[in-house]
């Protein structure tokens, strides 16, 4: 997805079900209510028939095409389902049937193809969404109609029900906000998120989508094009800005529950969850909140009803959590939940609550030992890496000079991979103290050290090859090979100085840091008071970017010691200092700054500016405190 800003998420609340949520002999009201972007409109309950009329419509699958349809997995991953799509018949038509495998069912469809340069006209979709419960007892069931729009890809969502059986199929509209429009590499998705059938245990409802309808400003029907194939885009690469990496990470099963604004909601504790809760370890929560905050409730803690990581946001002022950039992922540590309930776990009581100050869901929660974010620097690639195995299975290929001279003290083994198990590391199968794993950790139950991986990243240290195998490099053989648990497949190594993007909280932000340059150009903003006085000792500036170069720092351009560059390593030739980059976040230190300006925060002047060798352009700079 070319998503650059970070967006938030606003949730949709609870639907009123408990009516008429399961059965055949449902009460009927007069009317039933559908929902839009912009307003509720009443629609009459049919009293002789079920049957939505179908007037002009843009996609109508009469044709037999639906290339245009594909299983989306932008809008939430972890949640996402490998539905089944078909055509069929479906209220005396043909419908495009989706059956659930499991999950949540994300149904793309491709609407810049659809509809060619009309689709920035587009400003209502009108669809006919209707469901069936294999069991033949109707139950009701609710969705999304989820809209990315304009070069940014813009989020935006709506609602959809069906929870009356004499009103099913429904018309569903989605209306596109003023001043958005679609665009190219734009589409939309329709969910099934909620089947009242499913959760009382009955099978999983099917969705029918029928009678797609474009209509400009004006109420004309644009003409699709059904030929158009679904393109699939990526999903969108986690925001990590700020956190810490995991390692041995357990997952707190089942937790995916919500509340409103300053509501709790949890489960009990598994004794896996509370055995991980060590010194050192991190709950890590994934979320969406209308304020963007989240933290833990203890509410059994043998000190009291305890809350942990809300940071000011009741007006206490105690610590807070660690959030990254785009505030969906939070994170909490043992250390933080020990100083309020104390160092014994036994004593945190047998539940763990999530709350925020705003309308909330949360996703998924996992604990596990806190590790460092690294960056590398200097890095070399491993030219060639591009092989796979089934589980358990070694691969691999001669290890170059130029890599061999870049295993060094500081260094760290990055691998770019896929696996079924998720877990990645190295096998050294021609070492002189014989075929040795790396970085394995428990995949093997040899309970041994492991490599930082999250499923698409693996990285292992100069240190835990050198555990193994020795300092000695010449006597780690001439081959590295890789290895999972499950089948795998890796794209990539490359390896260089380990350098860490530093876990920040507290981070304040500055209220219009929004600017762009060309390469070598710089642009920037006054400091507000609230940035100036966050700029002590330990603090770290975090600026989220991109750049054509990669690189990116910061420019004092009205110190009192002269304009000034900070962090911008060897981009100029001057091998100074550098900032920890990855492409997409920066950190520069208040060290950093210091070291060239002085200790003074006066004399730096009120301006701070952005800077890289490439094109760039920033979307948000803050000052928060790293651990």
């Amino acid at each position: 997805m070319k998503s650059k800003k970070f967006l938030t998420v606003s949730l949709m609340a609870a639907m009123a079900l408990s009516m008429a949520a399961c059965g055949g002999d449902q009460p009927v009201s007069e009317s039933s209510s559908e929902s839009s972007v912009t307003e509720s409109t009443q629609e009459s309950v049919p009293e002789a028939s079920t049957v939505v009329e179908a007037g002009p419509a843009s996609i109508d699958f009469e044709d037999g095409q639906f290339g245009f349809i594909g299983i989306d997995k932008t809008v939430a991953s972890a949640k996402a389902d490998e539905f089944v799509y078909e055509l069929t018949s479906f209220n005396g038509s043909t419908a495009l049937k989706v059956t659930p495998q499991g999950k949540i069912p994300y149904v793309g469809i491709q609407v810049d193809a659809l509809l060619g340069e009309a689709a920035s006209s587009v400003k209502t979709i009108e669809m006919s969404v209707g469901i069936e419960n294999p069991d033949g007892k109707f139950c009701a069931a609710s969705g999304k109609v989820y809209t990315f729009l304009g070069e940014d890809n813009v989020r935006k969502e709506s609602p959809w029900s069906v929870y009356l059986e004499t009103a099913n199929p429904k018309t569903v509209t989605y209306t596109v906000p003023d001043g958005q429009s679609f665009t190219a590499g734009n589409y939309m998705v329709v969910s099934l998120e909620t089947d009242t059938g499913k959760d009382a245990g009955a099978t999983a409802a099917n969705l029918f989508i029928d009678n797609i309808t474009f209509k400009d400003a004006s109420g004309n029907v644009l003409t699709a094009d059904s030929s158009a194939q679904y393109v699939a885009v990526a999903e969108e690469k986690a925001d990590r800005s700020n956190l810490f990496a995991l390692k041995n990470a357990v997952n707190f099963e089942g937790y995916s529950l919500s509340a409103g604004g300053w509501g709790q909601n949890g489960i009990a504790m598994t004794q896996e969850i509370i055995d991980a809760l060590v010194p050192g370890s991190v709950v890590e929560i994934s979320y969406a909140s209308e304020s963007g905050d989240m933290w833990l409730v203890m509410n059994e803690a043998e000190i009291g009803w305890s809350r942990v990581g809300q940071g000011n946001a009741d007006g206490s002022n105690s610590d807070s959590a660690y959030y990254n950039n785009a505030k969906n992922i939070a994170q909490i540590t043992y250390e933080q939940i020990a100083a309020v309930c104390g160092d014994d776990v036994s004593k945190w009581g047998s539940t763990m609550q999530c709350e925020s100050s705003g309308a909330w869901e949360v996703f998924s929660i996992k604990v596990g030992q806190a590790a460092p974010s690294y960056v590398l620097q200097n890095a070399v690639t491993f030219e060639g890496y591009n092989v796979s195995a089934g589980g358990w299975g070694q691969n691999g290929i001669a290890m170059t000079q130029e890599i061999i001279d870049a295993l060094v003290p500081g260094s760290v083994v990055e691998i770019t991979y896929t696996s079924e198990s998720g877990d990645m590391w190295l096998v050294m199968n021609e070492a002189a103290i014989g075929w040795s794993r790396v970085g394995q950790g428990n995949a093997d139950g040899s309970g041994s050290d492991s490599g930082i991986f999250d499923g698409n990243k693996c990285y292992i240290t100069y240190e835990q090859i050198a555990a193994v195998c020795g300092d000695d490099v010449s006597t780690w053989g001439s081959t590295m090979q890789c290895e999972s648990s499950g089948n795998w497949e890796v794209y990539g190594i490359r390896v260089g100085k380990a350098a860490e993007l530093k876990a920040v909280k507290n981070v304040v932000t500055f209220p219009d840091f929004a600017v762009s340059a060309g390469g070598w150009g710089q642009n920037g903003v006054a400091m507000p008071q609230e940035i100036i006085d966050a700029l002590v000792p330990g603090a770290v500036v975090v600026i989220s970017y991109a750049s054509e170069s990669g690189d990116m720092w910061i420019v004092m351009n009205e110190a009192e010691i002269g304009w000034s560059r900070v962090g911008q390593g060897n981009a100029d030739g001057s091998n100074s200092d550098s900032a920890v980059f990855d492409g997409s976040v920066c950190q520069v230190t208040y060290e950093q700054i210091a070291a060239v300006c002085g200790d003074d925060v006066s004399k730096w002047g009120s301006t701070m500016q952005c800077e890289s060798s490439g094109n760039w352009e920033v979307y948000s700079v803050g000052v928060g405190t790293a651990k």
